[in-house]
């Protein structure tokens, strides 16, 4: 390993270990989630940046600014472990969930299954061909779900694309029975309006309850159409899969006009989404809370009738940010972190023109008590590291990293790499550890990085879009306590109380 020299390493003032990484081998196949309907599987397109861009960004690398063309660098308390890359499965690396000894891995042409016992060397179990973006995965006992948000021909997995136009077509829930790891089986498949971008499971002792959310209808979709202001609600019956159903349609911004009470975006509202629904909810059954990121919307609302949530809180921030995309808790129920993700996930934003508030998480306190407790801004975080503007980048899925007494969180920011950093001041947040690779390309701006980032049982799990499977070992006074708590099973939508 080499230390890293020149004007960047003194910005990071963490100390920066480096290794050397070898040119991308794999290009990616299917669109990453976007604030775009319906995003398919097509390729994504490498945005051809100006020569003058290419000479800058060449230049940085040249001075040091930046990580090389796939190199790898990262803070010297977090420490790369593995490397497992994309196999059978080529197409775009989505969410994560985890049980015991597995790890479950989204990708849009299905799932992966993992065997983590020895996070230095995990092992590939089993590679279900399923295609539909964005297969966001979450686990629960025996049983494996999974969101489809691409207009599909049927329910199958042997289906094949179909405009949303079409009645016949397809989105929505798929189940999956995981009691043999080696051999997932298909077992039901649920059909929800507007497909499921992604879900969250609520679970209890004889039934899972799945909040779907999806978003961007309209009137030439017969299975999507406006106003759609809810979220859908599935009922899975652990002991009969297949009677899985939609059992309600909770309207969360009920409002006079085409598409509800949320936010009305431009011209209202220039470069904020209009609200047509959610796009992500982490729900804390200890506390009967959830939180929704709803594309112009951030909302708290109770769940102490698992089928019909009602709302208590509502905000908006249409200064900086753009699409309200996901939520996590502290570990008290006291705060909550939304994610912006600004250029739905495809632009260069973590540069200098962009600036440190916008495509960044917004710390809220959750203030009050009850059905009366209210959202409180409290402050902006965003990676303290310019990317160059090849590179997507901007703030994504994370997890609580379980401290008592502190309020620290681990994060994925696509090519930014892995930040974790504390918000216990949470309108003075700082970053106290990082990983990452240089970009990809430096002719074009190439869609990749870490989707997700996630603290599981003493180790962090990254799902790189394109360079695969990662794990990290944390090594920090600040989170060493963390080390001691272990969970049978982990989806990070489904927040867990990590002291009970």
């Amino acid at each position: 390993m080499t230390l890293l020299n020149g004007p960047r390493t003194r910005r990071r003032r963490l100390g920066v270990a480096a290794a050397a990484g070898g040119l991308l081998t794999a290009l990616l196949t299917a669109w990453p989630a976007t604030a775009i309907p319906d995003p398919g599987d097509a390729p994504p397109a490498r945005t051809q940046v100006s020569d003058r861009t290419e000479a800058q960004v060449r230049a940085a690398i040249a001075d040091g600014e930046i990580p090389a063309q796939d190199q790898i660098v990262h803070s010297a308390n977090l420490t790369p472990l593995a490397n497992i890359p994309k196999d059978a499965l080529p197409g775009t690396n989505s969410d994560l969930a985890f049980q015991g000894r597995y790890a479950y891995a989204g990708n849009y042409d299905g799932f992966r299954v993992f065997d983590i016992s020895d996070p230095k060397s995990p092992k590939t179990v089993a590679q279900v061909l399923c295609p539909g973006s964005q297969n966001d995965v979450s686990v629960s006992g025996d049983l494996l779900f999974l969101s489809t948000d691409s207009s599909r021909s049927d329910a199958s997995c042997n289906s094949t694309t179909q405009p949303a136009t079409e009645k016949s077509s397809w989105e929505g829930m798929k189940v999956f029975d995981i009691s043999d790891k080696a051999n997932p089986r298909y077992v039901a498949a649920v059909e929800t309006a507007c497909g499921s971008h992604t879900h969250t499971l609520v679970p209890k002792r004889d039934n899972v309850y799945i909040y779907v959310s999806s978003y961007s209808p309209n009137a030439a979709y017969p299975d999507c159409q406006p106003p759609h202001d809810g979220i859908s609600v599935i009922k899975v019956p652990r002991k009969a899969p297949e009677k899985a159903a939609v059992v309600g349609f909770p309207v969360l911004f009920p409002g006079d006009g085409p598409d509800g009470g949320g936010n009305p975006g431009a011209p209202t509202n220039p470069g904020v989404s209009k609200t047509t629904g959610c796009h992500d909810l982490t729900v804390l059954p200890s506390e009967d809370l959830a939180a929704g990121a709803c594309m112009g919307d951030g909302i708290l609302f109770s769940i102490k009738d698992p089928e019909h949530p009602k709302v208590i809180d509502q905000v908006q921030d249409n200064v900086n940010f753009a699409f309200w995309h996901s939520a996590t808790f502290n570990r008290n129920a006291k705060k909550v972190v939304f994610t912006d993700e600004l250029g739905g996930g495809v632009g260069a934003t973590c540069n200098a023109a962009t600036g440190p508030d916008k495509g960044a998480d917004g710390i809220y306190d959750i203030v009050g008590r009850g059905e009366h407790r209210k959202l409180v801004f409290r402050g902006y975080y965003k990676i303290p590291r310019h990317q160059a503007d090849t590179e997507n980048c901007v703030a994504h899925n994370g997890s609580l990293i379980p401290v008592a007494g502190r309020d620290i969180m681990v994060q994925a920011w696509y090519q930014g790499g892995v930040s974790v950093w504390e918000f216990t001041d949470s309108a003075h947040p700082k970053e106290i550890a990082y990983f990452e690779r240089g970009p990809l390309t430096t002719d074009k701006l190439t869609v990749g990085g870490s989707w997700s980032a996630y603290w599981y049982n003493g180790y962090i799990y990254s799902n790189d879009i394109a360079k695969g499977f990662d794990v990290l070992k944390l090594t920090d006074r600040r989170t060493d306590p963390a080390r001691r708590i272990h969970l049978r099973e982990l989806n990070v939508q489904t927040q867990p109380d990590y002291f009970d």
